[in-house]
């Protein structure tokens, strides 16, 4: 009798792991408002998103993505805005800031700042300028912005510079914003 129910479990185990491993990433499809970025699952979920949330939240990115690529942490806040919206979620009521520093400063750079850096144009200059029209609020540490050699000239459109890191996130929490812990 052991052995049968470990050989049902063991069974419907696998079952479950093979149909996991067939969903994976064909499980992700574009979201209702930046279509080409932030990919997003359809999720059964208990934890139910109050009526008129307003959701202030402040990430935090510090690498570079591979040169000429979207950095992932920039496609965070996609597939953040596009999730929360499809469940219902007013757009207006999404506040996004992210805090940018160490590596990560270049990929908030214009071409010509960039490529002389790196060997491909900045494949986060389309991502950036769509979020920025969102209301998303980039700033750069001016501290990481110094070390790098990057002055505010060099900024895209849409993104500024804070003192440091530090001090933006003070002032973010000041303001109401939650951290992304991740």
């Amino acid at each position: 009798m052991k052995i049968q129910q470990s050989v049902y479990f063991l069974s419907g185990f696998f079952l479950l792991c093979s149909f996991n491993l067939m969903a994976g990433s064909d499980a992700f499809k574009p979201g209702p408002v930046l279509t080409q970025y932030g990919k997003i699952a359809k999720v059964e979920s208990r934890l139910m998103i109050p009526k008129d949330m307003q959701m202030k939240v402040v990430f935090d990115m510090s690498t570079a993505a591979e040169p000429g690529k979207v950095n992932r942490s920039l496609d965070t806040l996609a597939r953040f805005i596009n999730m929360h919206v499809s469940e219902g979620v007013p757009l207006k009521n999404i506040e996004l800031m992210m805090v940018v520093h160490g590596s990560a400063v270049a990929d908030f750079t214009d071409n010509k700042f960039y490529q002389s850096h790196q060997s491909k144009p900045n494949g986060n200059t389309e991502l950036i300028s769509k979020l920025a029209k969102l209301g998303v609020h980039f700033y750069v540490c001016g501290q990481s912005a110094a070390y790098h050699d990057v002055s505010s000239a060099q900024l895209l459109p849409g993104v500024d510079m804070a003192l440091s890191a530090m001090t933006a996130h003070a002032i973010a929490a000041q303001q109401g914003y939650s951290l992304n812990p991740f």
